[in-house]
């Protein structure tokens, strides 16, 4: 979840420039997120077949699997930093290529499990998704409505779902369904918000990390989806 954008330069929010302009900025913006989606599956692809899944899923699962999700919580802070300060377009790609392969081996354990408990839950929970950020940001683009006023909100709750992880790791109380529920509602937000940013506030040379926060907030929902359809499989 990146902030709308404030710089000392003159920049021209893509809000402002004119037509063509917005639209080669959003076409390269959801190019570059396609990539991204692609790069991850074929990383996942890749650690599969070659069985390092395995091997990363035996090492990842060892320890707490609340800090695996509190792991895959914190890299998407850290990616919504990244996307909303680099400047540099070499850096931005760097950050995205490196957030796409650290998302991919977060991934991994979830990944693992769903594919030992119930087989073909990855692909329904991949598929709800991609219809429910295709739904959302429908709604961003037919309404044009600025959600930058849900960025307050955004970092307030992913603050309190950290602190709910660190809480149930100390203390051994159980994150449930309801966790999931919410976090998939969060994830949500987080896409309208990003959506909106897209729309009104990124310079127009940031397409490459509004894509990268895009694919923060998609990671996110599919994460907690798949968690939602592997408790129904119980």
């Amino acid at each position: 979840m990146s902030q709308p954008f404030q710089d000392s330069r003159m920049v021209v929010p893509v809000g402002q420039l004119t037509t063509a302009a917005r639209a080669q900025f959003i076409g390269r913006t959801y190019n570059h997120l396609m990539a991204s989606i692609v790069a991850f599956t074929l990383v996942e692809y890749f650690l599969f077949t070659t069985g390092l899944a395995e091997q990363i899923a035996a090492v990842m699962l060892q320890g707490s699997w609340l800090l695996v999700l509190g792991a895959f919580v914190v890299v998407s802070w850290f990616a919504s930093r990244v996307a909303s300060t680099s400047e540099s377009l070499t850096s931005q790609y760097l950050a995205l290529g490196g957030f796409v392969v650290a998302e991919a081996i977060i991934f991994v354990p979830m990944l693992y499990l769903a594919n030992q408990m119930a087989p073909g839950v990855i692909t329904s929970a991949a598929l709800v998704t991609l219809l429910g950020f295709g739904g959302l940001t429908a709604i961003a683009f037919t309404t044009r409505k600025d959600f930058s006023f849900l960025g307050g909100l955004l970092r307030w709750a992913f603050v309190v779902a950290i602190v709910a992880i660190i809480g149930s790791v100390l203390f051994g109380f159980e994150l449930g369904t309801w966790f999931s529920v919410a976090m998939v509602g969060l994830a949500g937000a987080a896409i309208l918000y990003d959506t909106s940013n897209v729309l009104h506030h990124y310079p127009e040379d940031r397409y490459v990390a509004a894509s990268l926060q895009l694919f923060a907030s998609v990671a996110l929902m599919f994460w907690y989806v798949l968690r939602l359809f592997m408790a129904s499989r119980d």
